[in-house]
């Protein structure tokens, strides 16, 4: 992936520096869904299986827990406080590598929906990209490195603790190589960008909406895996779009995407976690689907075909 032409934004809020030091113990912030409905352990197991390009965790575990019984609209105590940092650092792109490559796709991810967006007679808005080390208090939830990446609607920011990009190598085995990887990042962020498109576009409102109308926990999740392929749908139009304006793709790249959305699919997941595969449960949809609606996006390159919500089977 060739990204140092990228135009570098300037939507990234680097608070490394600031993070990790926080405990999420006698605060002000609650934790997502509270009220009773589910207990720790199942929040912790809800957090680790939206590790895989998740989103808004207040979406998963708040679903479960009106299937579950808990009722009522997932709430997030406002008292947080947001960790501030020098004001010269505030606009800046970070100055380290990976700041860098963060901020250059960001960059890309912006100019490409902002010219779908006029296509389409409309602007885009812009989301803003916090990095983060371990822990940090948001609008949405508590983020840890855990959680892995997220969109937090409520402050339309990305939340990246990037040790989750080594952790794809190393420990999930997305990609072969620390180059090699690039692209797959890159992928990470288009998907959480698309669940930004999504809320501009208003579909996460009624997703949510759908799924505390669902009848059962299987048909939530089955809402919920439509939320999740789309995102990956419209990462694909990103590559799509963003190629034939700088054919910033080398051979490899999408086949390292590919292996990427096979690592974070459902069933490959639960596999080797539990050992067995429980369809009903999948939340991202299972390798095959992750794989398959990211090329639909990439070959299509149009948001129109990334419509999982009416699509004759996802």
């Amino acid at each position: 992936m060739r990204w140092d032409d990228f135009r570098r934004s300037d939507n990234v809020e680097d608070a490394r520096d600031d993070s990790g030091g926080y405990s999420g113990g006698g605060g002000g912030f609650g934790i997502p869904g509270g009220g009773g409905g589910l207990g720790i352990g199942t929040i912790i197991i809800l957090g680790l299986i939206g590790w895989a390009l998740g989103i808004d965790p207040r979406i998963l575990i708040g679903g479960a827990e009106i299937i579950g019984g808990g009722g009522g609209q997932p709430q997030v105590e406002e008292q947080y406080q947001r960790p501030e940092r020098p004001r010269t650092s505030r606009n800046e792109a970070p100055a380290d590598q990976m700041g860098q490559f963060v901020s250059a796709v960001l960059g890309d991810t912006e100019d490409t929906w902002n010219e779908i967006f006029s296509q389409g007679g409309s602007s885009y808005r812009k989301p803003r990209l916090v990095l983060y080390a371990g822990s940090l208090p948001t609008p949405c939830a508590y983020a840890q490195s855990a959680m892995g990446p997220f969109y937090c609607p409520r402050d339309q920011r990305i939340y990246l603790d990037t040790s989750f990009f080594r952790d794809m190598r190393t420990k999930f085995r997305a990609c072969s190589s620390e180059k090699a990887c690039e692209f797959a990042q890159a992928y990470v962020i288009a998907h959480e960008v698309g669940h930004h498109v999504q809320n501009l576009l208003g579909i996460l409102p009624k997703a949510q909406q759908a799924q505390q109308a669902a009848g059962s926990r299987t048909a939530a999740n089955r809402i919920q895996v439509m939320v999740e392929l789309q995102a990956d749908c419209f990462g694909g139009v990103w590559a799509s779009r963003s190629n034939r304006r700088k054919q910033f793709l080398e051979p490899g790249d999408i086949e390292q995407a590919l292996q990427t959305a096979s690592a974070i699919g459902d069933d490959r997941l639960q596999k080797q976690s539990q050992g067995y595969v429980i369809p009903d449960s999948f939340t991202h949809g299972s390798s095959e689907q992750r794989k398959r609606w990211f090329m639909i996006g990439y070959q299509k390159g149009t948001v129109a075909a990334c419509n999982t919500f009416n699509a004759a089977e996802l």
